[in-house]
């Protein structure tokens, strides 16, 4: 499949969580009055997953705060997740794809090499992972896998689609909240 742009239609899918073996995109879409938004990551391990996920859950707020909901994708086995992240811990809704078929399905493409996986945000990312001593965990998938982030409304139209280009090219919880409005 080629890559999503803003007016297509996000194809439906199934996903595990770390709670649930069985939910589909256009269901959950579904239960919520705004729009949604879906951000890949890489897996929980990943430090700068880490703090993306820290981001979200203390920004959620205002993500709530427009009708819309947040699902974060990660390349991790849904078990080792819930060994890891108590259910009702985070606000949002992992979506676990450890055998990344949604990260082909939408062509989400690793970096070419760990150098060109980094900018200057990378650094600026780093230094806060430092301040709050996060400790990378297990390798899981892709080790070069870079980030996506899209939102749809509820017909899965495409309203916002974003292929980033570096590990830390990830909208914050704000940058969702503008764009679920």
């Amino acid at each position: 499949m080629p890559r999503l742009n803003v007016g297509d239609k996000m194809p439906d899918f199934e996903f595990a969580t770390p709670y649930s073996p069985a939910g589909r995109l256009s269901e959950t879409v579904q239960k919520c009055p705004g729009k949604t938004a879906l951000v890949f990551l890489r897996y929980y391990g990943c430090r700068m997953c880490q703090l993306d996920m820290i981001d979200y859950q203390e920004g959620y707020g205002a993500i709530a705060a427009t009708g819309g909901q947040l699902l974060v994708a990660l390349q991790s086995d849904p078990a080792g997740l819930a060994a890891k992240i108590p259910q009702g811990s985070v606000p949002y809704t992992i979506v676990c794809d450890p055998g990344q078929k949604l990260y082909k399905l939408f062509d989400i493409r690793p970096a070419a090499s760990k150098k060109t996986m980094k900018d200057e945000s990378t650094a600026v990312k780093a230094a806060r992972i430092a301040e709050l001593k996060l400790v990378h965990g297990d390798y899981e998938g892709e080790e070069l896998q870079l980030p996506a982030a899209f939102v749809v409304d509820h017909d899965l139209t495409v309203t916002y689609a974003h292929y980033g280009r570096v590990i830390s090219d990830t909208p914050t919880a704000d940058e969702l909240a503008a764009l679920l409005k």
